[in-house]
């Protein structure tokens, strides 16, 4: 199956985005002046910033909603509940039958 280029595209701009705000680890040992550094972390937040919306609003309303929700501190430390199976009415009658038998 081929993907097309909007998911293509979006992929890589989150990716750009990513390596953008990585970057600015690295401000801090740059051998320039203050000025410079603070003018190259204003222009790496603002493109990391841009190219995340741009690919997420290529990617689609439901790939961002999943991803934030992975960021939602709230989320973190949350049990995930398995949903139980549905039993038959028949199937129940039955274990109680059986359980009132012992």
């Amino acid at each position: 199956m081929q993907k097309n280029w909007k998911f293509k595209t979006g992929i890589f701009l989150i990716i750009l985005s990513t390596l953008l705000f990585t970057s600015l680890l690295a401000v801090p040992f740059l051998d320039v002046a203050g000025k410079t550094k603070i003018t190259f972390s204003t222009i790496a937040v603002i493109l990391g910033e841009i190219t995340f919306w741009v690919g997420s609003i290529l990617l689609g309303k439901e790939l961002l909603t999943k991803y934030k929700s992975y960021l939602n501190p709230k989320n973190w430390f949350k049990k995930k509940t398995v949903p139980l199976p549905v039993k038959d009415s028949e199937t129940s009658e039955n274990t109680i039958s059986q359980a009132r038998e012992f």
